[in-house]
């Protein structure tokens, strides 16, 4: 019997729709701190990035901040974002269908933020059946996208190898990361007319036309 396609799906504009979000509470926690930034700076220039990334690459700008500060300024976000997504936070559009549809593969949710953030995600849009304990946080794994270990190790904890594996990413660090993988990647790409998809990436523009794509590339795999 052919094994199946496991497919990696990033959590932030992926399957919930946190990033608008996520750089509000950004911009209203890292300014005060003495490091100016706006909602709009993280849409366009730190989509899908690592916060301490995000944070040291300010500090290089602005000054850096002292120990105590980076541990009160991370605290001060988490709290206030976990607040926004219980109170706010929508899945992406058709993504609950999509995932609906797609129910025969085994999936898992791999991404750059802490599990509990992706835990509250999940549970807030009412999505954390489709993937049960099956969520690969970068921070206990130690890596973080762009770099392709973060999908390896979550596709050898599911048991497939890279070749069997497809990512389903909306950022340029997760597309790049899945394809250094060796991994086939899908590419929801929320702004075409600002992003280009990579080459060798299979770029859609909304989620209903995901169980197409992954059929598709499933009959290519047998």
């Amino acid at each position: 019997m052919t094994q199946p396609l496991c497919l990696l799906f990033d959590s932030d504009g992926t399957l919930v729709d946190s990033e608008v979000l996520l750089a509000e509470v950004m911009a209203e926690v890292l300014t005060p701190f003495g490091l100016p930034f706006s909602a709009r700076q993280y849409m366009e220039e730190f989509r899908g990035v690592r916060f301490l990334a995000i944070v040291r690459a300010l500090e290089a700008r602005f000054g850096a901040l002292g120990e105590q500060q980076l541990e009160d300024m991370e605290a001060a976000m988490r709290e206030r974002m976990a607040a926004r997504m219980q109170a706010e936070l929508k899945a992406v559009d058709g993504m609950p269908s999509a995932l609906e549809a797609l129910a025969a593969y085994p999936r898992a949710v791999v991404s750059n933020g802490p599990e509990a953030k992706i835990r509250c995600a999940m549970q807030s849009t009412q999505l954390a059946h489709h993937f049960g304990d099956s969520l690969f946080s970068a921070y206990p794994l130690g890596v973080w996208k762009p770099d392709p270990a973060l999908y390896l190790k979550a596709a050898e904890a599911m048991g497939y190898p890279p070749s069997h594996c497809v990512v389903i990413d909306d950022a340029t660090v997760g597309v790049e990361a899945g394809l250094a993988a060796g991994m086939q990647v899908v590419h929801l790409n929320h702004f075409p007319g600002e992003e280009i998809t990579p080459e060798g990436a299979h770029a859609i523009l909304h989620a209903r036309e995901l169980p197409a794509v992954i059929e598709r590339l499933s009959q290519l795999s047998d």
